[in-house]
């Protein structure tokens, strides 16, 4: 154990999210998405939900500045009766990590797995919320 990391933060992981530079991507995925087949490194969280792996991560990750969305979800596919609160969790969880409003894009389906194929890592959880898929765009760390 290290103080200041959540036991969440997987030896694995910590590694992984040192290695990312800015501009990586980060994909944590829900208990549906099918990151073993995308993954260039996977890691599993299967214990744990999207909100709370994303707040782990979010106090050790910085999201890039430079970009005009540094944060992705998987937009509902159209005609698919589903309700997302769980987006609201995640843009509180956001802002608070970067102390600002933070803009979250939506992304067809189809393109999200694209981008995720080309992510450095996707984080696998057992989260059972439909649509909780999200991408993080690594910022820099400002002295």
């Amino acid at each position: 154990m290290l103080k200041g990391i959540s036991p969440i933060i997987s030896p694995e992981l910590l590694k992984i999210l040192m290695e990312m530079g800015h501009g990586d991507e980060l994909v944590i995925g829900d208990g549906n998405f099918p990151g073993a087949g995308l993954a260039r490194n996977l890691v599993r969280l299967d214990g744990h939900t999207v909100p709370d792996v994303l707040e782990a991560i979010l106090r050790l990750y910085p999201l890039d500045p430079y970009v005009d969305a540094p944060v992705a979800l998987m937009a509902v596919v159209p005609g698919d009766d589903v309700e997302t609160p769980i987006w609201d969790t995640y843009q509180a969880l956001c802002d608070a990590s970067e102390g600002k409003p933070v803009k979250i894009e939506h992304m067809e389906r189809f393109a999200f797995y694209e981008r995720a194929k080309k992510a450095y890592c996707v984080v696998m959880t057992g989260e059972t919320a439909l649509y909780a898929n999200i991408i993080l765009k690594k910022g820099v760390v400002k002295a």
